[in-house]
């Protein structure tokens, strides 16, 4: 008879080992005015360890004037990294992996350019911005296939969801578009993306039973961020859910468990663990939701989520990408 702890040792020889790849730029492509594609390559790479939809990885940029040789290597590279002087520690940002493409050896990351092509914001998309054929650059990730949050991976929605609720603003893009491009055909649902301009709504082949709706911001006057994004979602929520939003006794009992989240000292990272026991009934099944983007934005579609449609916490993975006004 196999015991506990044989299932839990063996469950412990899957768990992936982070490692630094070193890769080389191969292409750039710019996809639209706020967006560029950089395809990486490398033979370490065939080692991989893919993981899902959604999968973060981590940038490793070399300081002004330094080399990728700086990048520390082998399993203390975390303790070795922290170690460096700041003027010559790597710039480590996350970002999503949009494309792998292991008979190649080819990842494909795709950036938001926060500004002009040569000052973007940013030291990721910075370098993004002016990457070229050729350029070397360290990424960390697993060293085995396999899924779930050992992976960077959030998207997994259980096997009984049948209506899928998806929304973000740009840095959500990549993500969301791979999570789309990932769906089988019978999926349904609708994804809310705000974006900066009109010109960078991409073309994805999705189900026909997804609908993707475009929010770009510099449609008619100047918004602030996020602000379509709630009315987006808001009426979405009227459509998979049912009502007017208005609070009601459940959502009420519900509201009473959902703490505060200071953005500005701790990240807002809320997902489900497991296939959630309670769940939204919809006409044609149940509610799963992704959502990610600015921290204090996603802390307000979490709130409105939870208390005013009465979407149980456990139905939905909310996260703060990122906070407005820290690069």
């Amino acid at each position: 008879m196999t015991t506990a702890l044989e299932h839990t040792a063996r469950r412990n020889e899957q768990k992936p080992e982070y490692r630094v790849y070193t890769v080389e730029v191969v292409a750039r492509k710019r996809l639209s005015p706020s967006f560029v594609r950089v395809t990486v390559a490398g033979e370490c790479l065939r080692s991989f360890g893919a993981g899902g939809a959604d999968q973060r990885i981590k940038l490793m940029l070399p300081r002004p004037g330094r080399t990728v040789a700086d990048v520390p290597r082998g399993r203390d590279w975390y303790a070795e990294w922290q170690a460096m002087p700041e003027e010559t520690r790597p710039t480590m940002r996350t970002y999503t992996v949009r494309a792998f493409r292991p008979s190649r050896a080819e990842i494909d990351i795709d950036f938001v350019l926060h500004g002009s092509e040569e000052d973007s914001g940013g030291p990721a998309s910075n370098w993004a911005a002016s990457a070229r054929p050729g350029d070397r650059v360290a990424l960390l990730g697993p060293d085995r296939p396999g899924t779930g949050r050992m992976w960077g991976c959030e998207w997994c929605p259980p096997a009984t969801a049948r209506r899928l609720l998806l929304a973000g603003d740009e840095t959500a893009i990549p993500a969301v578009g791979a999570i789309l491009e990932s769906l089988p055909a019978g999926a349904c649902g609708i994804a809310c993306l705000e974006i900066p301009t009109e010109d960078d709504a991409q073309e994805w082949e999705v189900p026909s039973g997804m609908e993707v709706r475009w929010l770009p911001r510099n449609a008619g006057t100047a918004r602030e961020h996020g602000s379509l994004l709630e009315g987006a979602l808001s009426e979405a929520l009227r459509e998979l859910c049912g009502g007017n939003g208005e609070p009601d006794e459940l959502a009420s009992s519900r509201s009473a468990a959902l703490e505060d989240v200071d953005v500005d000292s701790c990240p807002l990272w809320e997902i489900p663990e497991a296939p959630a026991r309670e769940r939204v009934d919809v006409e044609s099944g149940e509610l799963y939701g992704w959502l990610a983007g600015e921290a204090g934005v996603i802390k307000r579609l979490r709130r409105m989520t939870v208390n005013q449609y009465g979407v149980p916490r456990t139905s939905v993975a909310f996260m703060g990408y990122w906070r407005e006004g820290r690069h």
